[in-house]
């Protein structure tokens, strides 16, 4: 196999990757001035190292990052919406017409 051919099939493989990867997640770097505790960046509260807690934009939080605390749905009928309930931290997916009818979900990304 040539280098050419070598660099192309590596192109394809670190672009297949992005697909599956969390894009809901976030890292941070560590803080030297901080070695006991970190800060949440949202709600600025300070938490221990090797906690590990949900913040007020229901995202689920390590001293080393953040991910999405919820799924987000992608897939459902079209005569649906989703409609996100940031008290529970979740998606609801119902009838347009009737809120009170929920909605079979076929697909989601995240959590």
């Amino acid at each position: 196999m040539s280098a050419t051919m070598k660099y192309l099939a590596l192109a394809l493989v670190l672009c297949g990757l992005s697909s599956v990867t969390n894009a809901q997640c976030y890292q941070k770097p560590p803080n030297p001035d901080h070695m006991t505790h970190c800060r949440d960046d949202v709600d600025l509260t300070w938490h221990p190292v090797g906690s590990s807690w949900r913040n007020s934009k229901c995202m689920d939080c390590t001293c080393g990052g953040c991910c999405a605390g919820y799924s987000t749905p992608r897939s459902y009928p079209e005569d649906c919406v989703s409609v996100f309930n940031p008290v529970a931290c979740e998606y609801v997916v119902h009838k347009r017409n009737n809120p009170s009818e929920l909605c079979p979900i076929y697909g989601a990304v995240g959590k």
